[in-house]
């Protein structure tokens, strides 16, 4: 036995006492100086919110495993995290790298990611950099791509014909904000009043892990989440703060369409930047579409493993590639 946990935030060693918040503090305030992250915030009080539905929504086709399109764009990261979250939830997963060397590389790109969409149930787009997440430009390649008119009406078969799902995790829920699946729930031209996803509030890339509360029901890729449960997964991107209008946010909670917020170790949606890392307004981490079926979420669910974070405190799966595999049994 090498020693013993107190509750104390102490370590105490014979006749020795280490106050562990003066560690802490000399950790965290080491680069402060260079890289201020330490930001004094404002107490804005986050409204408690949830939205719930009795009825469970499911496809009217009923397949064992659904096939996931995985679609690769030039600085994504995360295919094979997603590929496997959605093999370990019995879905069969496809990796589709875009080549975008030559014009007739793009051409044959769309050619044939338009066919697979039509073979496939789910489109998950994956977290990243794509682009070298450009300021302010985050996911503009792949909203270029999904925009082009074929890749467009397959979308919207898959959406609108054939009960199909989608979601995009950090880059790709980048992507779904700019196309406007996520506020529409079709591809759709920005407006200048158009919520999206900006710069983090301290101006540069953020990784750690977060606390966030599933806060409705509502959508298919929730439906094994614990509604009000609080899950801690890793973040890691530098445009993450979700920015919306008061009119826009009043109907985004009134359609029960914010999926998940950062909150503390309380479980409360707040706006520190300690628990809210990018300033994201309303705490909101993750937003879906009017009907439910697309999600967006800046976390990584996807990183997940049986030796990842280990020594992280809290439930860290979501299920919401198990929801999305169940939706179509």
């Amino acid at each position: 036995c090498i020693g013993t946990v107190s509750p104390d935030y102490l370590i105490h060693y014979g006749f020795d006492r280490i106050d562990l918040n003066d560690i802490q503090e000399i950790w965290e305030k080491k680069l402060q100086f260079v890289f201020p992250y330490l930001l004094k915030t404002p107490e804005k009080p986050v409204p408690e919110y949830s939205f719930a539905v009795s009825d469970r929504m499911q496809a009217k086709a009923k397949i064992a495993a659904p096939r996931v399109l995985i679609p690769v764009f030039p600085g994504n990261n995360c295919e094979y995290d997603t590929a496997r979250a959605f093999e370990r939830a019995g879905a069969q997963a496809e990796i589709f790298i875009v080549r975008n060397l030559t014009a007739a590389d793009i051409e044959e790109s769309v050619a044939q990611f338009a066919q697979r969409i039509a073979q496939s149930q789910i489109i998950a787009i994956p977290g990243g950099f794509s682009g070298g997440d450009e300021p302010d430009g985050s996911g503009k390649f792949i909203t270029a791509f999904l925009r082009n008119p074929r890749i467009k009406d397959a979308v919207h078969d898959l959406l609108k014909n054939r009960d199909g799902l989608m979601c995009g995790i950090c880059n790709g829920f980048q992507a779904l904000m700019k196309l406007g699946l996520i506020t529409e729930g079709s591809i759709e031209p920005q407006h200048s009043d158009s919520p999206t996803l900006t710069m983090n509030h301290i101006g540069r890339h953020i990784s750690k892990m977060v606390y966030i509360k599933v806060v409705t029901n509502k959508s298919p890729w929730l439906q094994k989440a614990l509604p009000g449960g609080v899950y801690c997964n890793p973040a890691s991107h530098g445009e993450g703060r979700f920015v919306a209008n008061e009119a826009w946010l009043k109907k985004l909670f009134e359609n029960g369409q914010v999926a998940t917020q950062y909150v503390d170790d309380k479980g409360n949606p707040t706006m520190d930047e300690f628990w809210n890392p990018n300033g994201s307004y309303l705490a909101i981490e993750g937003i879906t579409s009017p009907d439910g079926r697309i999600l967006g979420k800046m976390a990584h669910s996807e990183r997940r493993g049986q030796a990842v974070a280990m020594n992280i405190y809290g439930e860290q799966d979501l299920k919401i590639f198990e929801s999305g595999v169940e939706y179509f049994k």
